[in-house]
């Protein structure tokens, strides 16, 4: 084959890959429609502390109300809930739930909840622990290869009123272990179920 042809079928092939590229990608396009003003306003007021990384407490979209699974109460009328405490397929233990302001003013988070390692970021909850008193262990909230706590970042103030949603990974527990205690600094300690 002469570079005139290898050049020729090399020209074929990129002008195929470009247009099965254009069709996938017109395919997977929502379209030309931008945004209203009203989804923008919706995405400007996304709760701080929600984020990408953040898994739903219950899984699911419904409206339904979250299983109440414990409550602590904290400094200021800050009140801890906890929705869930689910084993994962990679053996790993996530608690979810919400932070609410009940007080009348601002809350401004306490540095405490991010815990004493090094370079935990000041607007986490990576202070976190859990307690299998059972098998008499203490669990810390899971890092990245970089890092980062497997946990809500960004909680910076609590507003009166509002109510922030956080989660927590951990290392799982033992099979056999069914409760533990969940503790977040500045909170009360409270006793959870673990489920899956």
């Amino acid at each position: 084959m002469g570079i005139r042809q290898k050049v020729k079928v090399r020209g074929g092939a990129a002008v195929a890959v470009a247009a099965v590229l254009s069709l996938t990608l017109a395919g997977c396009g929502g379209g030309d429609e931008k945004p209203t003003k009203e989804a923008q306003k919706s995405a400007a007021s996304q709760p701080q502390g929600s984020g990408a990384q953040k898994p739903s407490p219950t899984g699911g979209g419904s409206s339904e109300p979250l299983e109440v699974i414990a409550t602590s109460a904290g400094p200021a009328g800050i009140v801890l809930t906890l929705n869930s405490a689910v084993r994962d397929q990679g053996g790993f233990l996530t608690v979810s739930g919400q932070i609410k302001n009940g007080g009348s003013d601002t809350f401004v988070r306490v540095t405490a909840w991010k815990g004493d390692e090094k370079g935990a970021s000041a607007t986490s909850v990576a202070g976190a622990t859990l307690t299998d008193k059972a098998g008499k262990k203490r669990y810390y909230v899971l890092r990245d290869t970089e890092g980062r706590c497997l946990c809500t970042i960004g909680i910076t103030k609590i507003s009166a009123g509002e109510t922030i949603p956080f989660f927590a990974q951990f290392p799982a527990p033992p099979a056999g272990t069914t409760e533990v205690d969940f503790n977040l600094p500045t909170f009360a300690t409270a006793t959870i179920k673990v489920s899956g």
